[in-house]
C-alpha cells in the first residue's frame, strides 16, 4: 500500500474486540437471585430492581468515571434503597456478599469476539497503525490487553483511561500530532467512542450491539462530517477501511 493512504485506526477494547458485558448480565442474574431469596420472591419484579441498578450505575459511572469500585457500589446502594422500602434491616455481611459478587465481574477469563485476531491481523499487514483506546482502570484493562497478546498489534500505542470523553481524545489526537482526515475510531459506544470521535472531526465506526450498557446510548446531536459507518460485526471493518483508502487513491489520481 502506498504510505500516503496509510490510516490510523482506535479501537475501543471492551465490547470492541473482547467481550464485556455478557459477564455483567451474568452477575446481575446472580444479584437479582439474591434479592429475591433475601426479600422474598413476591416483593419486587426482577424489571424493578434491574432499572433501579441501572439509575444508580450510570449516574455513578457519569460522575466518577470507570472505576472498579462503581459496578459494586451500583448493587450495594440498590440492595439498600430496597431494604428502606421494605423497612428491612441492612446488613453488613449481606453488603459484603454484593461487594465480592460485584467485584467477581472483573475475574473472568478474557474472550475475543469472532474476528478480532482476523481483523486486526489484517489492517496490520495492510500497513495501517492501530492504536487501543480503552477506558478502566490500568491494572484490569492491562491484564485484559496481556491475555489477548493484544501489544503484538498495538505495541506501546494504548491509551488507558479512568475518563473516556470529549477531552480524553482531543488530548490524544493533540500529543499525537494526528491527521484527522485519516484518523478512525471504532467502538461500540456512543457515548464515549463515536460523539467523541464526530466532535473531533475523525472518520467512525459504530459496533451496533444486540444488548448494550444503558450508559453507552447517547442521541447523536450532530451530523457526522467525516465518513460515519455502523456495523454490527468487527469483520466489517477492514473492508471500509480498504474502500476508504481506494477512494482517497482514486481522487489523488484525479487531481
Amino acid at each position: 500500500m502506498n504510505h500516503t493512504f496509510k490510516q490510523h485506526i482506535l479501537f475501543d477494547l471492551d465490547d470492541t474486540l473482547i467481550h464485556c458485558n455478557k459477564y455483567f448480565g451474568l452477575v446481575l442474574g446472580e444479584f437479582f437471585e439474591l434479592l429475591h431469596h433475601w426479600f422474598g420472591e413476591q416483593t419486587f419484579s426482577t424489571d424493578e430492581i434491574r432499572q433501579k441498578q441501572i439509575e444508580i450505575d450510570v449516574a455513578n459511572v457519569s460522575r466518577t468515571g470507570f472505576s472498579s469500585g462503581s459496578f459494586p457500589y451500583s448493587l450495594i446502594e440498590t440492595y439498600r434503597y430496597f431494604c428502606r422500602k421494605l423497612d428491612r434491616p441492612i446488613h453488613l455481611e449481606e453488603e459484603q456478599q454484593l461487594n465480592k459478587l460485584g467485584l467477581s465481574v472483573y475475574e473472568h477469563e478474557v474472550e475475543p469476539y469472532p474476528g478480532m485476531v482476523e481483523t486486526l491481523e489484517t489492517l496490520q499487514r495492510d500497513g495501517h497503525k492501530l492504536y487501543l483506546y480503552t477506558g478502566g482502570e490500568r491494572e484490569i484493562q492491562q491484564r485484559k490487553i496481556d491475555q489477548m497478546k493484544l501489544s503484538n498489534y498495538f505495541d506501546d500505542r494504548i491509551y488507558i483511561t479512568q475518563h473516556k470523553n470529549e477531552s480524553t481524545l482531543e488530548q490524544i489526537l493533540q500529543q499525537g500530532s494526528f491527521d484527522r482526515s485519516i484518523t478512525w475510531m471504532i467502538g461500540n459506544s456512543l457515548r464515549t467512542d463515536v460523539v467523541p470521535a464526530v466532535t473531533a472531526g475523525l472518520n467512525s465506526i459504530y459496533l451496533k450491539q444486540s444488548d448494550e450498557w444503558l450508559f453507552n446510548i447517547v442521541e447523536l446531536q450532530q451530523k457526522p462530517k467525516n465518513p460515519f459507518y455502523t456495523v454490527t460485526s468487527i469483520q466489517e471493518v477492514p473492508g471500509i477501511i480498504d474502500s476508504k483508502v481506494k477512494k482517497q487513491q482514486t481522487q489523488r489520481t484525479l487531481h
